[in-house]
């Protein structure tokens, strides 16, 4: 991977593998830290803000640790029909919620923000991703999970995996947000800093 133009080291603040590896895309050197951010969301919180204000704590959580870095944050809250969607973490979990999700859509807001530490400066971006799932029958659900366990992500379906296959439409103007790191948006705001990309 080329390092960057800038003399600044590159930080991604998450432990997350999907973020890790959609970043790699980008064929920057970078290092990965945990944020260790509270994630709980404040009364009354709309899905965007939750996602908004969580990418900039955990760019701001890692600042200390690394003073003169450019610090990704992100964060990405799902929401269908007025309620929260978490990682299901189990298969039962994940049943009720491609369940809840069959034949409705699900709103993804995706945020990432780049953080110059040295200079203060914060850019922010928001993507926002509508996701309609087809009609799903149990059958449908077991085999899918059966193949593609997807307990680690919110509405429990991978969309750039098998999880494609439960999907109708998807609305956004980065593919990769719904991954979870809007990359176009990560280009534009890492070219306002001089770095390279590609």
């Amino acid at each position: 991977m080329s390092p960057t133009n800038s003399g600044l080291q590159l930080i991604l603040a998450s432990t997350s593998r999907y973020r890790k590896d959609l970043l790699a895309r980008l064929g920057l050197a970078f290092k990965t830290a945990a944020p260790e951010v509270d994630e709980t969301p404040l009364d009354g919180e709309p899905p965007n803000d939750i996602a908004s204000r969580l990418a900039l704590a955990k760019a701001q959580a890692v600042r200390a640790r690394f003073p003169t870095a450019l610090i990704i944050g992100s964060d990405q809250v799902a929401v269908c029909d007025g309620g929260r969607l978490e990682k299901p973490m189990t298969h039962a979990v994940a049943v009720q919620q491609l369940r809840h999700v069959s034949d409705r859509s699900v709103n993804f807001h995706s945020a990432v923000v780049l953080l110059n530490a040295r200079s203060g400066r914060i850019q922010a971006h928001l993507v926002p991703t509508v996701v309609k799932f087809r009609r799903l029958d149990d059958a449908e659900i077991e085999r899918y999970l059966h193949r593609e366990p997807a307990y680690d992500c919110a509405g429990s379906a991978k969309a750039e995996g098998l999880g494609i296959s439960l999907v109708e439409s998807i609305e956004s103007v980065d593919p990769t947000a719904l991954i979870g790191l809007p990359l176009i948006a990560l280009s534009g705001m890492l070219r306002e800093e001089n770095i390279d990309v590609p």
